[in-house]
């Protein structure tokens, strides 16, 4: 697992190329964002013990696999760490594949694997984690939320985007890294919230596959052009 440092406070942890899960650093420690694929639990505390602070929290963008894949594992090893999700993707990660009836009747696609943990919390839009606030985003999943840190406008945001292949918003196919179209659920949402990240105006854009990228605004705007 690769480990590279973003500013003052984000840790990027990448596996096989463009598998990404990020610590961030806080007074109290390290939050961890996603847990990455199966069997990435030793090699992510590790990097904690790198960074010199234990993980407090685990807050997830989504529950599939490789977002979610060592989070049981963790939570073994961390016995007091608390885990927070959206609230209406706890409900997937909870084994609940209903849709409401105001979402669109596509097809869930992605695996989303049985997990033993639940969540401690689960999360709103608005809500805070320390430094972070929650972004829903649905489109690539129907309870995707993003996370921004308000100290440097730091938006990590999961699969709404991702850079790995080239910027795309999550539903547009790369055919170097094709995997995140295959896993979307609904294109339209997936372009409103890359539309409202990019209404953030973050400095920089953390996501689940591919690198960070600084100043993206204009990636971004690009990527949202080519969602028509």
């Amino acid at each position: 697992m690769r480990s590279t440092e973003h500013g003052d406070n984000l840790i990027c942890l990448t596996r096989l190329w463009a598998f990404n899960c990020y610590l961030l650093r806080e007074d109290d420690g390290l939050t961890l964002i996603d847990t990455g694929l199966p069997r990435s639990a030793d090699q992510i505390l590790a990097a904690a013990a790198a960074a010199g602070a234990p993980i407090r929290r685990i807050v997830l963008t989504h529950g599939h696999q490789d977002h979610v894949g060592s989070l049981d594992a963790l939570v073994e090893q961390l016995a007091e760490v608390e885990v927070l999700a959206g609230d209406r993707e706890a409900r997937l990660i909870a084994g609940d594949r209903r849709l409401d009836d105001d979402e669109p009747a596509n097809k869930l696609r992605g695996r989303y694997p049985t997990l033993q943990t639940e969540p401690t919390r689960t999360l709103a839009d608005g809500d805070r984690v320390g430094s972070l606030e929650v972004v829903a985003t649905p489109g690539h999943t129907p309870g995707h939320v993003a996370f921004l840190d308000t100290r440097d406008r730091t938006l990590i945001a999961g699969d709404a985007l991702q850079t790995a292949g080239g910027i795309a918003v999550a539903g547009v196919v790369r055919p170097m890294f094709p995997l995140m179209a295959m896993g979307t659920w609904s294109k339209g949402l997936a372009k409103s919230s890359a539309v409202r990240l990019r209404m953030l105006e973050p400095t920089r854009l953390a996501v689940g596959h591919g690198a960070v990228l600084e100043q993206p605004l204009e990636a971004m705007e690009e990527a949202i052009g080519q969602a028509d």
